[in-house]
């Protein structure tokens, strides 16, 4: 799905990623699960592009069904992957992520999710490395993507901000479809770590500048930040 010139949405609505395209290069936000590699090829495929052509995977946060292939790349290309401080012990699989509240569920989406996680799942590679960033980093990569910190979800939860492109993915730190009940409300993403940090993050994120806003799990919101944080707090 083309959100907007040269920034593509691959995946669907219960795991999604970005694919950022300029005339240097290539950069992904997020990586999926470790078979949405194939969701990747089919759009290099598409945009006659290759694998080697990526300069960098920033990830919005460490958990596993959003670093899935990210390893294979900087393993294999030497593709940089970058990640919030906070967050680069949990994606080298140093630290677990606390135990949450199990979240409310519904048959037909929870059955729905866990085929996804199984359809395109398989042994998550934990990196090896990553280049860590904070908040307010431009990073040298097509796209210039701007790391808005957003802790909650997980301790470096990060939006990624495509300026150029008025669009700004936010990982887990929100959803528009809850991965285990189908609800299309715009909600605080469930498994999150502190969510009186996530909800202080949503004051953040409603100053961001842009137009469309991608979660990592649900559908996309065209409209600004601010737009989509009001009507999570309405709907409570």
């Amino acid at each position: 799905m083309q959100l907007a010139p040269g920034v593509h949405r691959l995946g669907d609505d219960r795991v999604a990623f970005l694919l950022v395209v300029d005339d240097d290069g290539l950069t992904l936000v997020d990586a999926g699960l470790p078979g949405s590699r194939r969701d990747l090829r089919r759009a290099l495929r598409a945009l006659d592009r290759a694998e080697a052509d990526i300069r960098g995977v920033v990830l919005t946060h460490g958990d596993a069904d959003h670093i899935g292939f990210a390893e294979a790349l900087r393993a294999e290309h030497g593709i940089p992957v970058y990640v919030h401080e906070a967050d680069a012990a949990r994606t080298r699989g140093d630290q677990k992520a606390p135990p949450t509240a199990t979240p409310p569920w519904r048959m037909g989406a929870a059955l729905g999710f866990v085929g996804t996680m199984l359809a395109k799942g398989g042994r998550t590679r934990r990196l090896g490395e990553v280049r860590t960033v904070v908040d307010g980093d431009v990073l040298p990569l097509p796209g210039s993507p701007v790391v808005v910190g957003m802790p909650g979800h997980s301790p470096g939860s990060i939006a990624v901000h495509l300026p150029e492109h008025r669009v700004v993915a936010v990982g887990d730190a929100l959803t528009t479809r809850h991965v285990l009940t189908g609800d299309t409300t715009p909600q605080l993403a469930p498994f999150t770590d502190d969510l009186a940090d996530a909800d202080a993050s949503l004051t953040r994120l409603a100053a961001v500048d842009a137009d469309i806003v991608v979660p990592g799990h649900g559908i996309v919101w065209r409209g600004t930040p601010r737009a989509l944080v009001d009507a999570i707090r309405a709907a409570r």
